[in-house]
């Protein structure tokens, strides 16, 4: 049995080098539901709901009694210098006084499937995104 080290052809050194870099970086999967890549910076965020919720109790100063409240569904988008999971929010929040600042627009990006930051100036894919209802985010309390 050979040990690692000089007695290996530079072939078999330079095949477990790739295998090692290439299990590192990982690559293109094809989920079951078609979606892009599941894994990596790239993953699909499977809890995008309740890590939106989560972080909007820091987004906002005063996080109850939002109306109008919609979501998209997580879409690929480049942002910065890649690409991330964004996901399309609109609602209507309360200003400090209590009165309602009328519709925002923002967007909640996610990197290797979790909550990364908002984005208030929100571009494409938000201003023709397809929304649903978010009820959750019209109960949200302090």
């Amino acid at each position: 049995m050979k040990t690692f080290g000089a007695g290996w052809p530079h072939g078999s050194l330079l095949t477990v080098a790739a295998l090692l870099l290439s299990a590192c970086a990982g690559g293109l999967n094809v989920g079951a539901s078609g979606g892009a890549e599941q894994g990596g910076i790239h993953a699909y965020p499977d809890n995008y709901r309740a890590e939106i919720l989560a972080g909007m109790h820091a987004y906002l100063n005063d996080p109850t009694g939002i109306r109008d409240a919609a979501i998209s569904e997580p879409t690929l988008k480049d942002v910065g210098s890649g690409t991330r999971y964004v996901v399309c929010l609109r609602f209507n929040g309360k200003r400090d006084n209590g009165n309602y600042a009328g519709i925002k627009q923002i967007e909640a990006v996610f990197l290797a499937g979790r909550f990364q930051e908002f984005v208030d100036a929100p571009r494409e894919p938000c201003q023709t995104a397809t929304y649903a209802a978010f009820p959750e985010l019209e109960q949200l309390k302090r």
